[in-house]
């Protein structure tokens, strides 16, 4: 009676531990709007798992955001790219919440984030450390307003819960975060993949994309299929939140080979360092191809993630003659709204005679070694462990492109693509890119480094790329006013800039010769300047502003206007 009541306490104590892992009512949401996400923690993106919720914010910016807890500022970034105007709150219970895509902070952040960008002449602060009692805050107080900038696909707030130690990021859903859901996830498709030489599927040696035939809400079917020895399936499924379109992604997808757990994964927490195993997770040749993403339900060998639990033989099904399965496989939300899916399986031998098709071609990468290729006017070094497996390259240089393999195969390292350009004159040379033709009617800048007679760029993609000219200077427009002209009621001065070749790289503006902060939406092409950020004196002013393109083709434009100042 006493090992019952023992085993009974351990199992109850197990399940308050794992109920109060996570703080419930500590955080509160960062907007005092009703929360409809447009993103998941944890949604398949590229080459990375989200890492927070993207919160809507009714299609507009400016919207007040809140600490969602007692803490401090701990770190500020404003960067063109990646989370746009970003702060971070660390807090006294272990965790730091981030806040990303702003349009603006509070008034005293941004005085001083301002009095940084202009020492430093410069719209990109780098990473900005604080101290506990420089920006101390009360939960629920202002920190700044929703926005897009950034790497934003339009205004909303994404919305980071980190461990503050280890800087993995947690589902913020678990902290208690209300989210509305009443929908079971949708499962678009199968496939099934033959994971070895002995392997069949319907009696042949492939990869089959399975119909699936929808039975009722959350249930899913296939008919039976014939199989032989390793094989694997993938999913291409979604989740959706109440009064939101967005396809999100799921919390959590599970195996079952008769009744058995045979996989399973969720999306509880992960670190930044693992978050590119995601191509190894998904059917990366698949979603090159076809920009689908089948999640697999089943572990490659060199997969990192630490997201896994409960594998049989890592998800792979070794399927025996004349034995019958049933594979049930179960996708979840955060809510626990579930689908489900069976696959009848009978196992059978095949009697047909498949002769292993030869893949070689003149350059076989050994993966753990470093290998260096060259290839008519270009050459490719890869360090050890670039890719995931041994593979033969294909590797071929034909009117001026430089052709490295189809881009169907994840990388995990970057490596180097050398271009010699000894044939062309210093002239030519100083216009000259390196560019990735993956959509070829626009040519995307690399990053190029020069030498004498060589370029060089490091890269994660492989596919086409060329040497590109651009001798074409970028555009200038001004918006909204005219040289010459009186704007007293402008707020703000606005620009249009644009370049169709390497791309913009930098830009600077003065008024009456000095330097003034031009934050620059890349989306749209425009450079806003606040005039608050300065006391202009007098009313006659020069605005001058100078463009440069990734190759150095620069242009400029000047301006007067009028304005008097308004106390």
């Amino acid at each position: 009676m006493k090992k019952h009541i023992v085993t009974l306490f351990i199992l109850f104590s197990l399940i308050t531990i794992s109920q109060e892992k996570y703080p419930k009512d500590y955080f509160r949401p960062p907007l005092d709007i009703p929360i409809l996400l447009s993103g998941s923690f944890g949604e398949l993106r590229s080459n990375h798992f989200h890492s927070g919720l993207d919160i809507k914010t009714q299609g507009k910016e400016g919207l007040k955001v809140y600490a969602a807890a007692e803490g401090y500022v701990s770190r500020i970034k404003v960067q063109q790219f990646g989370y746009g105007k970003a702060i971070y709150i660390t807090h006294p219970n272990g965790y730091t919440t981030v806040y990303g895509h702003l349009k603006k902070f509070s008034d005293a952040i941004e005085a001083y984030v301002k009095s940084v960008q202009y020492k430093k002449e410069s719209y990109a602060t780098g990473n900005l450390f604080f101290k506990e009692d420089q920006f101390p805050l009360k939960k629920g107080e202002i920190i700044g307003f929703s926005g897009d900038t950034g790497g934003s696909g339009g205004p909303h707030l994404h919305f980071e819960i980190r461990n503050t130690m280890s800087e993995n990021v947690i589902n913020p859903l678990l902290f208690g975060i209300k989210v509305a859901d009443t929908i079971s996830p949708r499962i678009r498709a199968l496939k099934v993949y033959a994971l070895s030489n002995e392997s069949r599927i319907n009696q042949k040696r492939k990869t089959f994309q399975v119909p699936i035939k929808k039975i009722s809400n959350g249930n899913y079917k296939t008919d039976r299929i014939s199989a032989n020895a390793d094989i694997g399936f993938a999913i291409d499924v979604y989740d959706n939140f109440n009064g939101a379109y967005n396809k999100n992604g799921i919390y959590s997808l599970e195996m079952l080979v008769n009744g058995k757990r045979w996989y399973y994964h969720d999306v509880e927490t992960f670190s930044f360092s693992e978050s590119k195993f995601l191509n190894l997770h998904i059917d990366y040749k698949h979603y090159k191809k076809y920009k689908r993403r089948y999640q697999k339900s089943y572990k490659e060998t060199a997969n990192k993630l630490s997201i896994y639990e409960d594998l049989i033989n890592n998800g792979k099904l070794n399927v025996k003659p004349g034995n019958n399965y049933m594979v049930t496989i179960i996708a979840k939300d955060y809510a626990g709204n579930k689908s489900t899916l069976n696959i009848p399986i009978v196992g059978k031998e095949s009697s047909a005679i498949f002769s292993k098709s030869i893949d070689s071609t003149n350059y076989k990468l050994i993966k753990n070694k470093f290998n260096k290729f060259k290839v008519g006017d270009f050459s490719v070094a890869f360090p050890k462990n670039t890719f995931y497996e041994d593979v033969y390259l294909d590797l071929a240089y034909t009117n001026g492109i430089a052709k490295v393999h189809t881009p169907t195969i994840p990388l995990d390292k970057s490596y180097t693509l050398t271009f010699d350009v000894s044939k062309y004159s210093e002239t030519e040379k100083q216009f000259l890119f390196i560019a990735n033709l993956e959509y070829p009617k626009y040519p995307r800048y690399q990053y190029t480094r020069k030498r004498d007679s060589t370029f060089f760029t490091t890269t994660k993609s492989l596919g086409n790329f060329k040497l590109v000219s651009d001798s074409i200077k970028p555009k200038i427009r001004l918006l909204y006013f005219k040289n010459n002209q009186w704007i007293s009621s402008f707020k703000t001065l606005k620009a249009k800039i644009s370049d169709n070749g390497s791309g913009i790289k930098n830009w600077r503006a003065t008024i009456d010769g000095e330097w003034i902060l031009m934050e620059y939406n890349h989306k749209k092409g425009i450079l806003t300047y606040n005039f608050n950020d300065k006391k202009l004196v007098g009313s006659k002013h020069i605005f001058k502003l100078v463009v440069s393109d990734n190759v150095g083709n620069t242009n400029e434009l000047s301006a007067t206007f009028y304005k008097k100042q308004v106390n």
